[in-house]
């Protein structure tokens, strides 16, 4: 997969969030086939990118309980 270009990418933070919670991750929209996801609190950081179908599998495996809460 070829690192796409995110300087122009609009990030989200996660509905769970309740607004101010700083151990957020962060999504960008927009980008076909792909998930790029950040740090809320390293903005300027890295980002991951998934392939849509590899976050999918995960968000069902979170919402089945499988990782276990801190």
């Amino acid at each position: 997969m070829n690192t796409p270009d995110l300087s122009a990418a609009v990030w989200r933070k996660s509905s769970y969030s309740n607004g101010g919670d700083a151990n957020c991750i962060e999504v960008a929209d927009g980008y076909p086939d792909i998930i790029p996801v950040r740090d809320s609190k390293d903005p300027n950081g890295p980002a991951l990118v998934f392939s849509a179908d590899k976050w999918s599998s995960f968000i069902s495996a979170v919402q089945r309980g499988e990782f276990p809460a801190t």
